[in-house]
């Protein structure tokens, strides 16, 4: 992941809204949720909350599904993945023992 592209992430995860969204997203992989879920969810008019998608969808943090009659939202966790490693990647200087409780404590999450 570039700098820009890491930078794009981060801005998009930095307002409640779109992250509390992109969470609950990532709690629903694979399957995704309903945009309407997702409006539901945040409590706020279906206007406001495109806003709030467009710009995660912008930043390739959320991929759109058409299915049937419904826009499936869903979380793109390649692209959590490369920001996760981009932040991490220098990580403590190279030195791993430092890196390991970090690691540890990811690994009992997934």
């Amino acid at each position: 992941m570039q700098t820009s592209s890491a930078l794009e992430s981060l801005a998009a995860l930095s307002h409640p809204t779109r992250l509390d969204a992109f969470r609950r997203l990532v709690r629903n992989e694979p399957e995704g949720l309903s945009t309407g879920q997702l409006v539901d969810a945040s409590g706020l008019s279906q206007s406001t909350f495109s806003s709030h998608l467009a710009i995660l969808v912008a930043a390739d943090l959320v991929v759109p599904e058409k299915r049937g009659r419904q826009i499936i939202q869903r979380a793109n966790i390649e692209t959590l993945r490369d920001l996760m490693l981009f932040l991490a990647k220098d990580c403590c200087g190279g030195r791993a023992d430092l890196c390991e409780p970090l690691a540890a404590e990811l690994a009992e999450f997934c």
